[in-house]
């Protein structure tokens, strides 16, 4: 289980919560991202898809023999590494002190499941230990939710805009965070196994690696 106290984050202590927020066009880079973060990922793996109050079949179409666990999250799941929690529809998904919870509180950004709500709650629980990931859709749901997480000293990944479907999402973050690695979906798997492997407070082992990074991606 992940510890939940922010501000006691150690040196050495590892990045082990992922929490990705996508929309609109990023279905496919979910479904290729579940098939290449191994069973044994040393992170916990949560996601928010805008799916509104729609049957969402997505941890069925993410299971893949040999590859990290996905499945719909439940109010009060334990965050367990190897192990991919899809926000249900129409319910917000939160991190509180270790565990999952799901609350029907008010749309965000015109969504239930939003972005920022995760991403906020994860900042706030798990401070450093959190890399929050921004995929492809509209509008800009998820930019407030990475500052947090930046601002609580975690990292922040987002999917090149060029690459995305529908850039908005990534585009808005880009613009208004100091985002820390800017990839295609295709180095979006090795890019958080990487992170993963990293402790707070070192260097990043993608920090050699400029064109996979935050500021190398022209914003014109």
């Amino acid at each position: 289980m992940l510890d939940s106290a922010a501000n006691s984050v150690r040196p050495g202590v590892r990045r082990d919560l992922v929490v990705i927020g996508a929309s609109a066009g990023a279905v496919q880079v979910l479904l290729d991202l579940a098939a290449q973060l191994p069973a044994d990922f040393a992170a916990a793996v949560l996601v928010v898809l805008h799916v509104g109050s729609h049957r969402s079949m997505l941890p069925d179409l993410m299971r893949n023999p040999g590859a990290i666990r996905a499945r719909h999250a439940a109010d009060g799941d334990l965050l367990q590494t190897g192990t991919l929690a899809i926000a249900p529809p129409d319910l917000h998904m939160l991190v509180d002190d270790g565990r999952i919870r799901l609350r029907r509180g008010p749309k965000e950004n015109h969504a239930r499941p939003a972005i920022d709500p995760l991403f906020r709650s994860a900042a706030l629980a798990h401070g450093a230990r959190v890399i929050g990931v921004l995929l492809s859709g509209r509008l800009d749901d998820g930019t407030a939710g990475l500052q947090a997480i930046k601002q609580y000293g975690g990292l922040a990944v987002v999917q090149d805009p060029a690459d995305a479907e529908q850039p908005d999402m990534p585009r808005s973050a880009l613009a208004q965070v100091d985002v820390d690695c800017c990839v295609p979906a295709a180095q979006l798997a090795d890019t958080l196994l990487r992170l993963v492997d990293e402790r707070p407070g070192t260097a990043s082992p993608l920090a050699s690696t400029p064109s996979t990074c935050a500021h190398a991606l022209s914003m014109g």
